[in-house]
């Protein structure tokens, strides 16, 4: 099977079979979209495949994920397409304070890697999507459409056993997520980005104790107690890319 076309799941985690047709040019109603990508050139390739969707109008742009936060509460948009590596902020934690803050907007999480990892944690974070950006030229305005109509849409080659066993968890009554807060996950990112505490605290407009107590914090509830430890924990949990820091791997 083609591993960019997305397969029929179960009605917890529907995923259009075909792309659905854009509406004609006498809908009204618009998708307002918040992309969140920090590479330009694909935030612009982006950008202009969905200017052709009549339907779908792009409010707003973000290079990273606090930026992407601080447009959300500015435009409110219905879809956030959301990259997951990006500096700052990454995807998956603005994902967890958007879906937190804003609960009625609908995430679709972009990713260059089909990991079981980052699809779990999407999923416990609430997106409503996954998508591969190899597969986002051709299904980026179905997906759109479909997390809209309160659908969820997942790349084909996502891993069914993942969103099963997350959708168990749920019937549970069990929760995701990471027992981080979110300013510790910001000030983990930072670090691991190899951010001196000084930068880190002017970034976050806090003191340099502030974000020496935070960074213990984090090193007593990981157990973890040295950067480079830190960075390997953020690179596991798909908080940076592995090219980050690599170097003192």
């Amino acid at each position: 099977m083609n591993s960019t076309n997305p397969k029929t799941l179960p009605k917890t985690a529907a995923v259009a079979a075909s792309p659905s047709p854009a509406p004609t040019k006498t809908a009204v109603k618009r998708i307002t979209v918040v992309l969140a990508e920090d590479h330009h050139i694909v935030r612009e390739g982006f950008r202009s495949l969905l200017k052709h969707e009549v339907d779908i109008e792009v409010v707003g742009e973000a290079e990273n994920g606090r930026q992407a936060i601080q447009l959300i509460r500015k435009l409110h948009p219905e879809v956030v397409v959301m990259d997951i590596a990006m500096p700052l902020l990454n995807g998956l934690e603005a994902t967890r304070q958007i879906r937190k803050e804003f609960p009625e907007i609908k995430v679709l999480i972009l990713s260059a890697h089909n990991d079981d990892a980052y699809v779990e944690q999407m999923a416990a974070l609430g997106a409503s999507g996954f998508l591969l950006k190899q597969a986002s030229a051709h299904h980026l305005p179905t997906a759109i459409r479909e997390v809209y109509k309160g659908k969820t849409f997942f790349t084909a080659s996502v891993s069914k056993r993942v969103l099963d066993r997350h959708n168990k968890s749920l019937d549970r009554g069990e929760k995701g997520g990471n027992r981080l807060s979110s300013r510790e996950m910001e000030v983990l990112q930072m670090i691991a980005e190899g951010k001196p505490n000084k930068q880190v605290a002017a970034e976050l407009g806090v003191s340099f104790k502030t974000v020496d107590k935070h960074r213990q914090h984090l090193m007593s509830k990981l157990d973890i107690h040295d950067v480079a430890g830190l960075t390997r924990y953020a690179i596991s949990e798909g908080i940076i890319e592995s090219t980050v820091r690599l170097t003192i791997l």
